[in-house]
């Protein structure tokens, strides 16, 4: 069952951060608790690296561990794993070939792609990550800051700083770094809740996202020749995510957006304060343009030493105003004072335009230098990006609820007593005559459902907010469980009831419902949804005038329903059928990609997932959701942050515009192949875990599935629903407690079954040529090489019928050892990973610092369900879970 040994890992093992800070981080578990925890913790270590190694195999000491010193060793390796990641990231272990704007735009001229064609998409493109509150993130934040911090500080230390701005010797700030995280309480104590969420996300848009974007939009102007619309924007779901967490409503809407706007002018004031400074251009020396003279004889500002200063004196005004629009959102006073009262702008297209005016006469001075030089260019490039609102707040609700509240909001107002008894034509001629006329449907007199007054409150909410900060700061509605084209007529109704949808022709509505097909007969049933949809003249209509539609694709629940293969194969085929009813309906079709961080969630390469789309399918605007733990590790510096944001935009670019890749006849091939080996993976997938008697009961008793609803690392439930069924299960702790016991199923099962009946030769073929082939194997290899059976049977103890129990794991065994096989027998390896030297080295380089968690996992496990109390076994199982989700990185 295991594969061949490898060579001892080379590169990261040699990586000297990671050697530097392992040495920092051992200093400081001596120096604060003692000589004692060090040795303990340094001989687990030491035997569990000797037992990979295959020097030796002596028992690693676990057993032996008090519950102290348990919980020094799981923080200790936990950390170690924690800062191997940072390391990992500075030496640029996640960087890929080709994946910068340059290398896209060199790649595309080499295929013929005109520079015009590059432009003109660019024109329309839009490329948007989306960060949510999908509980895969175990640390708390003050351990990120920490980890942030030391990112930081070993920046200086390349440059060859010797001490910090403050005059400490900078190995000191960083040993002091380390000593903080070694010192700080990993666990949570109480349950996030919704506004602690959104404090995460907003510091992550103003303290990174901020910085990083006016940098890249410089950058990828020089590289287009200063030609290109700002295509690059953000999203949030938090605050506005209502899908199964009761938590979320109006005020948390408010609070979300509120925030987010405060966060964003006030750096704007900031930045326009520091602006100021640098605009000492006086009249005596140079030619000031009228317009530039009028904006600051505009200004108030009086002051003599200023007066031969006309930009800084325009600067002045500017900020008045800026900080007046500060206020208005805010009801907070602006963080340094403005000069003068001044009237607020009314948009961020009239904030702009006065920095125009800065920029115009800068630009007509000398060569033209200063036009978009500091603090002024990043202004421009920011504002562009994210206007007053800095990231769109998407809505989401389920359509369940959607058609209840129509229903009570039918009845309430006499159109029709029994909505939910309609047939789905009935449903949408009934939504239809209802979105013709202007009448609305609340009225104070009817006594509607709790539920119906949330859902009117947030839509008005909605609509307030847009007025308030800005047309961006909502502009879609997304639809879970959408099965038909009422789910979608059903929100345009309740955006009706606040006003944002206006009848006409065309009609009027500024917020797109969008469709969220997730499970595999969803997927399967997209295209006819969206055909039938644009078949209403109305919709059709509403669609051109927008521009475009989206449609989003769920990754996480198409997963759990028919396992890896299916859900990735059902997703292309559904993509790639959705495209020529978008272009029978002259409508730009704009996906939107739900994904989480590991394999069984969607994750992977993003890059290879965008240029593995099916062709015709990304059109220059794609949008995809940054979940959880993927966000520290792909946004967490700006360093992370430009390289991945970069190799979004530049996959975008080439997926659109590149010409495909197969023949026609490679195309109908490869996917007649796949269609067979999706129906033989699915059969097994839902074999197991679907139709094997017992099968719940063992995953719940087997996985710590439990424990992790316990954690306090989200707002939403676990759950959908008080059912124990796996199908009303959350795809999150489906996958996350797989990955805890290492089996990592939801990313492999099934694809055994499917490679044994497959022609192995026609499969390399595919392997060869087929970019969607490629990416789905690479990433089934990653988590087949992060698995480990051999760990994952010591679970077995967990699971009560121990005979019934040992037949589902050979079971599960067997199909890991089929997929393992076929995959190497496809990819012509003789090991996993062989053909990714840096992929393989990460991983090798944590297993001997992952299984001895696991193993002390299984015990703590084992004593708890026992029925033992001690408080300190709850914490060390949370300390577990902690610590190998962040060895494992993209465990959720």
């Amino acid at each position: 069952m295991a594969q061949p040994p490898a060579p001892a890992p080379t590169g990261l093992s040699q990586n000297p951060d990671i050697r530097y800070l392992g040495r920092v981080l051992g200093d400081v578990i001596r120096a604060h608790d003692g000589a004692t925890v060090f040795e303990r913790i340094e001989a687990i270590r030491s035997a569990s690296v000797d037992r990979h190694r295959g020097t030796d195999v002596r028992d690693l000491g676990l057993a032996s561990l008090s519950l102290d010193e348990a919980s020094a060793f799981l923080r200790g390796f936990m950390l170690f794993s924690m800062l191997a990641n940072l390391a990992e990231d500075r030496q640029g272990v996640a960087a890929e070939a080709g994946a910068g704007l340059a290398e896209a735009v060199a790649a595309l001229a080499a295929e013929g792609i005109a520079e015009a064609d590059i432009l003109a998409l660019l024109d329309k493109a839009l490329v948007v990550p989306v960060l949510t509150a999908h509980p895969t993130e175990v640390r708390r934040k003050s351990m990120i800051d920490h980890r942030n911090t030391i990112a930081a500080l070993l920046r200086q230390r390349d440059r060859g700083a010797a001490e910090t701005a403050g005059g400490e010797p900078i190995d000191d700030a960083i040993a002091a770094e380390v000593a903080l995280l070694w010192q700080t309480r990993p666990l949570r104590r109480e349950r996030l809740v919704v506004a602690d969420e959104i404090e995460t996300v907003v510091a992550y848009l103003r303290d990174v996202f901020m910085g990083v974007v006016p940098l890249l939009v410089a950058r990828w102007r020089r590289v287009l020749g200063g030609r290109a619309a700002p295509f690059l924007r953000l999203g949030t779901w938090v605050g506005g995510d209502r899908d199964g967490n009761p938590f979320v409503d109006a005020t948390t809407l408010e609070l979300a957006l509120a925030r987010s706007a405060e966060a964003c002018v006030g750096q704007y004031l900031e930045w326009l304060h520091a602006l100021g400074a640098e605009l000492s251009i006086s009249t005596e020396l140079a030619e000031v343009p009228g317009d530039v003279l009028a904006l600051a004889d505009a200004s108030g500002d009086q002051g003599r030493a200023r007066a031969d200063e006309p930009y800084r004196r325009a600067v002045t005004g500017i900020y008045s105003r800026l900080a007046a629009t500060f206020t208005a959102m805010t009801a907070k006073p602006p963080p340094r004072a403005a000069m003068r009262a001044a009237a607020p702008y009314p948009s961020p297209e009239a904030f702009r335009a006065d920095l125009c005016v800065l920029a115009s006469g800068l630009a007509r001075a000398g060569d033209g230098v200063l036009g978009n030089h500091g603090r002024l260019g990043q202004l421009l490039a920011a504002v562009e990006s994210f206007g007053f609102h800095l990231a769109t707040l998407d809505m989401r609700q389920n359509a369940d609820v959607h058609e209840r509240v129509i229903a009570d909001l039918l009845r309430g107002a006499g159109v029709d007593p029994d909505y939910l008894g309609l047939a789905e034509n009935e449903r949408i001629a009934v939504l239809r005559a209802e979105l013709g006329h202007p009448r609305l449907l609340a009225t104070p007199l009817a006594d509607f459902a709790d539920e119906t007054q949330k859902e009117l409150a947030i839509v008005r909410a909605a609509a307030a907010a847009r007025a308030r900060y800005g047309d961006d700061a909502i502009t879609a509605w997304i639809v879970s469980k959408a099965d038909s084209v009422s789910d979608l007529l059903e929100v345009l109704v309740l955006l009706k009831e606040a006003g944002l949808w206006r009848p006409g022709d065309p009609p009027t509505c500024p917020v797109m419902p969008v469709p969220l097909f997730e499970t595999i007969a969803d997927l399967e049933r997209a295209p006819e949804i969206m055909t039938a949809f644009f078949a209403l003249p109305e919709m059709a209509a509403l669609a051109r005038a927008r521009g475009h539609q989206e449609v989003m694709v769920g990754y996480s629940d198409s997963n759990k329903d028919g396992g890896y293969l299916t859900s990735v194969w059902s997703l292309h085929v559904a993509t790639s059928a959705l495209a020529p009813v978008f272009d029978q309906a002259r409508v730009a079709m704009q996906l939107f990609h739900g994904r989480g961080g590991a394999v069984g969630r969607g994750g992977g390469s993003a890059f290879q997932a965008i240029r593995a789309q099916p062709p015709g399918t990304v059109q220059g605007r794609i949008r995809i959701t940054e979940q959880g733990e993927v966000i520290a590790a792909k946004y967490g510096t700006i360093d992370s942050a430009a390289a991945n944001l970069e190799a979004m935009v530049a996959a975008t670019l080439r997926a659109s515009l590149e010409p495909p890749q197969l023949s026609a006849a490679d195309k109908a091939r490869f996917r007649a192949a796949m269609a067979e080996m999706s129906a033989g993976a699915f059969a097994a997938y839902r074999g197991l875990v679907y139709e094997t008697p017992g099968f719940k009961t063992f995953f719940r008793q087997f996985t710590p599935i439990a424990e992790i609803g316990e954690l306090k690392i989200g707002s939403r439930p676990p759950s959908r629903t008080a059912s124990d069924r796996i199908e009303d299960l959350r795809a999150i702790p489906w996958v996350f407690s797989w990955a805890q016991a290492r089996v990592m199923l939801p990313g492999w099962y099934g694809i055994g079954a499917a490679f044994s009946a497959a022609d192995p030769g026609l499969l390399r073929e595919m392997h060869a040529a087929w970019p969607f082939f490629q990416a789905s194997l690479a990433n089934l290899e990653m988590v087949l090489a992060k698995s480990d059976l051999a760990i994952a049977r010591h679970y077995l103890a967990l699971v009560e019928d121990q005979a019934a129990g040992g037949v589902l794991f050979d079971r599960i065994a067997a199909g890991w050892q089929q997929a393992h096989d076929g995959l190497l027998a496809v990819t012509g390896q003789s090991r996993l990973l062989d053909a990714s030297p840096a992929l393989d080295a990460s991983i090798r380089l944590r297993l001997p610092y992952v299984e001895p968690l696991n193993l002390l996992q299984v015990e703590l496990l084992t004593r708890r369900r026992a029925g033992e109390t001690d408080p300190r076994i709850a914490d060390g199982i949370a300390l577990s879970i902690n610590a190998i989700a962040t060895a494992l990185r993209n465990s959720g």
